[in-house]
């Protein structure tokens, strides 16, 4: 997954080992979580991408399983890469 900020060449990706990846886009959110420099966090101002196996993954027998059985060890990689774009011609 890949997003970019175009006020300023912010850009994050995401490469992962998981199948899926959930957006959350924060509908919820009412002011009462706290960011950087005391900025409360309110409606849609915020999002998180967090890597995962697809929901509802165990009624779904084509969905990869999510299943470990004992003994079985599960190992996963998620990397999160943060870069700025160069403006280009008013673009990134």
């Amino acid at each position: 997954a890949t997003v970019v900020e175009p006020g300023s060449g912010r850009k994050m990706e995401i490469f992962t080992t998981e199948p899926g990846i959930q957006f959350y886009g924060g509908n919820f959110m009412d002011g009462s979580d706290i960011g950087k420099s005391g900025k409360p966090y309110k409606f849609r101002e915020s999002f998180a991408l967090e890597t995962q196996h697809f929901p509802d993954s165990p009624n779904n027998s084509n969905f990869p399983s999510i299943i470990l059985r004992p003994g079985e060890v599960y190992h996963t990689t998620s990397v999160y890469k943060f870069s700025i774009i160069k403006k280009q011609d008013d673009k990134y």
